[in-house]
Formats: structure tokens, C-alpha cells, sequence
């Protein structure tokens, strides 16, 4: 059995990653400071996992999209103000971090991302998710906490693998219908919202199992 690899490179991001093997599984350049990428990142085509959390970056090099293998992408805590077009081509993400960033709007593009799994966007600048939402038919997580969404958009009920819906700390004010769509939503996280009381739609879902958190 092969072992996968995983190079840790954090803190010491040299200026080109040519040495990186190109069958190298996992790459490591987060808590580095970095307010750009070396732009031969994409040259290591068959990484699975990137994490480049905890920099300064503001964009992302073309060549990011050149890693059509890769599942996992980390972006949480940089200076991120939308999601970085090249992520459209990442067809084989399973999961995508870019929680604590200043994004104020999703893409429509997200919905290509038909692999998704797994969507953190906690405590960006949201107002709302986009209706493209709804194509990522794989989606099992999805974690808004802390945003400014006061509603989710009917879409959401076509996501039917949902399990988990984090809308903490949104001002919410509205729930939509179509979230009794979702045979599969077992966690609805509503606190710290403005709903003036337990929503009709949250309260019908607690009812058949779901397990809702509020106030």
C-alpha cells in the first residue's frame, strides 16, 4: 500500500514549488504569513488536499486551477473579499473552507461544484445565497454561521443528502418552506438570530426528528 504524502511547508513556503514531487497528496503552506502564492503551485496536478489558511492572500494564482484532482481546499482566515474565480475549476472538491475572509457573495458558478460535500463560509460578509445553491445535489454540510443571511432561498430544499445547516448569528428573521424538503436535515443550528420565536418551519422539523437549536 502506498503511503499517501502530506509535505508541511508552514512557515518556510519557498518561492517556487518546483521541488514538490508531482505525486505529492497533501500540501501544506498555511500560518505562513503569505499575502500571494508561488505561482507554480498548480505544477503539483495531482494533490488531493491544499491548505492555505491562516495567510494574507487576496487572490489566488492561475495555476491553482490546473489541480482538477484536488477534494480538499482550505482558504479559511485570509483577506478573501469574493471566492477566487480559478476555484470554478476545481470539479473534485468534496470540501471547500473559506470561513473568515471578507467574501460578501457567492458565485453563481458555486453550483458547478457538483461534488461538494462540505461548505464552510462562517463569518464572511453574506446577505443571502445565491439560487445555484441548490445544484450541489451532494452537499452534506453547510456552515453560515456568523454572516448577515435573514432568509435561505427555496432553492435549499432541492439539496436532499443535507444533513446539517449551521445559520448561527445571521440576524435571521425568515425560514423558507422548502426546508421540510430535506428528508435527511438531522441539525438546524438557529441561535443567536432575531426570530421573535422557535419559526413555524423549525418547530414542524423538530417535530420528525430534527434536532433544532434555539434560541
Amino acid at each position: 500500500m502506498t503511503t499517501a504524502v502530506i509535505v508541511d511547508l508552514r512557515g518556510a513556503v519557498p518561492a517556487s514549488l518546483t521541488g514538490v514531487a508531482a505525486d505529492t497528496y497533501g500540501l501544506v503552506l498555511a500560518e505562513s504569513g503569505l499575502t500571494e502564492l508561488p505561482d507554480d503551485v498548480g505544477a503539483a496536478g495531482a494533490l488531493r488536499m491544499l491548505d492555505v489558511a491562516h495567510n494574507q492572500l487576496v487572490a489566488l494564482p492561475p495555476s491553482v486551477g490546473d489541480l482538477t484532482a484536488l477534494e480538499v481546499l482550505y482558504l479559511g482566515d485570509n483577506g478573501l473579499t469574493e471566492l477566487p474565480e480559478v476555484v470554478r475549476a476545481l470539479r473534485s472538491l468534496v470540501y471547500l473552507g473559506a470561513d473568515n475572509n471578507a467574501i460578501a457573495a457567492l458565485p453563481d458558478w458555486l453550483g458547478e461544484l457538483g461534488q461538494l460535500v462540505e461548505l464552510r463560509v462562517q463569518h464572511n460578509q453574506l446577505t443571502e445565497l445565491p439560487p445555484a445553491i441548490g445544484r450541489l445535489r451532494a452537499l452534506r454540510e453547510l456552515h453560515l454561521r456568523g454572516n448577515a443571511i435573514q432568509t435561505l432561498p427555496p432553492e435549499i430544499g432541492q439539496l436532499g443528502e443535507l444533513r446539517v445547516i449551521d445559520l448561527r448569528a445571521n440576524g435571521a428573521t425568515d425560514l423558507p418552506p422548502a426546508l421540510l424538503d430535506l428528508p435527511r436535515l438531522d441539525k438546524l443550528d438557529l441561535r443567536w438570530n432575531a426570530y421573535p420565536e422557535l419559526p413555524r418551519i423549525a418547530a414542524a422539523l423538530r417535530e420528525r426528528g430534527c434536532f433544532v437549536l434555539w434560541p
